[in-house]
C-alpha cells in the first residue's frame, strides 16, 4: 500500500514537471483536462465547453480503466473514445476521493513515461 506522505511526493513531483513543461502549476481538474485532450489526441483544437466536459469524462474513464472501473469500447466518427463501465466505484469522503484519482493519474503518467 502506498502511504499518504509517498503520494503527496509523487504528486509534486508531477506537479513540477508539468510547471516545467507549460510554466504554471496545474490543480488536479487541469491535468485531467490535459490527459483527455491526450487521449482524443485533440492538441491544438478549441474545444466547446461541452466538449471540455467530455475530455474530463474522456480521462476519468481512461485513468480508472487502469483498474477496471472502465473499458474503452471504441471510437465514434467524430474520433471519441467511448467506455463501458465494469464496477462501481466505492463511497470515499472527499479525501479518500482526490487521493484515489491522483493516484491513477500518477499510473497513468507513469504509464506514458512522462
Amino acid at each position: 500500500m502506498i502511504t499518504s506522505d509517498d503520494l503527496q511526493v509523487r504528486w509534486w513531483k508531477l506537479e513540477e514537471k508539468l510547471v516545467e513543461r507549460f510554466g504554471k502549476k496545474p490543480d488536479l481538474e487541469s491535468i485531467l483536462f490535459l490527459i483527455g485532450i491526450q487521449e482524443v489526441r485533440g492538441a491544438g483544437h478549441t474545444f466547446t465547453k461541452e466538449q471540455k466536459q467530455d475530455l474530463m469524462h474522456v480521462a476519468v474513464c481512461t485513468i480508472l480503466g487502469q483498474s477496471g472501473y472502465y473499458e474503452h469500447e471504441g471510437w465514434d466518427e467524430d474520433g471519441w473514445p467511448h467506455f463501458k463501465q465494469n464496477k462501481e466505484i466505492e463511497q470515499m469522503d472527499l479525501y479518500q476521493q482526490e487521493s484515489f484519482m491522483k493516484d491513477h493519474v500518477l499510473f497513468y503518467f507513469a504509464q506514458q513515461d512522462f
